[in-house]
């Protein structure tokens, strides 16, 4: 089980953030430990107030917990994880929540605790926190049977197409898989020996060499994305410079977008558009499949709580009833026949909770498994769509190049095909090379 921990302020942005079942299948609010109130967003604006009385800027801890996939994890195989991690970081009673998400046939959850000492009204020091969770996660993994990943190994064998936040957000905003961005990057740094020879790589695929503000060596594509070279190509600055030269002789990111943007005519982008639309369309039909299904999980969740509270309800009357009242009930508290009862009860009420625990995690595992398989059919259609992105890449600077928007394709992949190949025969026929670039 892989566990990514961050301090961190903003209490009801990641409420928002843990809450959103918008992006996630299901979300679920398993616990809330050491609050006033019943709702997360209640519960982090308790931490806020409590971390005004201190100078502590980053009062939070947030924690994720993600399994391997398609191993089936207990709830209480989670709850351990979490406990264990709360020991090794010295959070142990401070005010926790825990936040169960399910998306794309995973369920991960999510633990925030706040870092100051009610007491002491002082921020809680988390030293090396990053390697604590490393031994934990590794502990795990060992514990549990699961196939341990390289990374942990050996750190030198951690992937290369991993991605942060700030890539996360540009899928959101270009669709296009970071992993695959990242593979075409190196692709062409591979298969280059110096800049020339990178730039020109790099141009067949829409993206062009810049100056970044403060990462070196970045590429920007045609949308005025930014990527940094030193992740995506996973070379260090100085392998950078000596392959590349003086950054200073490369435009600035925002002379490279400029560059770019006037290159890019209105009927260019129109079609760019429009190919972008055709694209999108690969996976509707998955994602109308995923809503539905998603729809009529939860309600057969919401039916099954429902079902479950009231047969709660039955069953506690039917325990009150056994509690004896008045004179009975004194001579019963005499005689040890109360202490009895209750005991019978407590054990009643254990095996009823493990019933409905056992209840819902069966279901759970039924539309994880359904969702599984939908996810699989998603992951084609998902490909498809990335390859039709790519080669809109390649067109796009294609047309830029030549100046010339390609006739509309009938259908999308034969119609890009051709349209393709017939307008690299032309580049070839026309005898231009790798550097040129149309007037400003």
């Amino acid at each position: 089980m892989i566990l990514k921990g961050n301090q961190r302020a903003h209490g009801k942005e990641l409420a928002r953030h843990l809450l959103n079942d918008r992006d996630n299948d299901h979300v679920e609010l398993f616990d809330l430990r050491g609050f006033t109130a019943d709702d997360l967003t209640g519960a982090m604006q308790e931490c806020e107030a409590v971390a005004r009385g201190t100078r502590c800027q980053k009062h939070l801890f947030s924690l994720s917990l993600n399994p391997p996939e398609h191993e089936d994890v207990s709830v209480e195989a989670f709850e351990a994880a979490i406990a264990r991690a709360e020991t090794h970081l010295g959070l142990e009673n401070q005010p926790r929540a825990i936040v169960f998400h399910e998306k794309e046939g995973r369920r991960h959850a999510h633990a925030v605790w706040s870092r100051i000492d009610g007491e002491r009204m002082k921020a809680i020091e988390l030293p090396y926190y990053k390697t604590r969770l490393n031994e934990v996660s590794r502990d795990l993994y060992l514990e549990h049977g699961w196939r341990m990943p390289d990374g942990f190994k050996d750190k030198k064998n951690r992937d290369p197409l991993s991605f942060t936040l700030a890539e996360w957000q540009q899928v959101k905003r270009t669709k296009q898989d970071p992993r695959e961005v990242k593979s075409l990057i190196r692709e062409c740094w591979a298969g280059s020996d110096d800049r020339k020879a990178f730039e020109a790589a790099l141009k067949e695929n829409s993206y062009w060499l810049a100056r970044g503000d403060k990462r070196g060596f970045v590429a920007v594509d045609w949308r005025g994305e930014v990527y940094s070279l030193a992740r995506c190509t996973g070379a260090k600055s100085k392998e950078l410079k000596t392959r590349l030269g003086d950054p200073t002789e490369l435009l600035s990111t925002d002379m490279a977008r400029a560059h770019v943007a006037a290159q890019l005519t209105p009927k260019l982008k129109a079609w760019a558009k429009e190919e972008r639309a055709r694209a999108e369309k690969a996976n509707l039909a998955a994602k109308f499949q995923r809503d539905q299904m998603v729809q009529r999980q939860r309600k057969i969740r919401d039916d099954l709580k429902r079902k479950q509270q009231e047969r709660w309800l039955t069953e506690e009357k039917a325990r009150a009833a056994r509690t004896p009242t008045g004179i009975r009930g004194l001579w019963g508290w005499i005689t040890g026949k109360n202490r009895k009862i209750r005991k019978e009860n407590e054990a009643e009420i254990a095996r009823a909770q493990s019933r409905d625990r056992n209840e819902k995690q069966n279901i759970i595992r039924k539309q994880l498994a359904e969702r599984r398989t939908l996810q699989r059919q998603m992951k084609l259609a998902r490909e498809k769509q990335q390859a039709r992105l790519q080669e809109l890449n390649r067109d796009v600077a294609l047309a830029m190049k030549l100046r010339k928007v390609p006739e509309t394709r009938a259908t999308p992949k034969r119609g890009r095909e051709r349209g393709s190949d017939h307008m690299r025969s032309r580049e070839r026929s026309r005898g231009r090379d790798d550097d040129y670039s149309p007037p400003d």
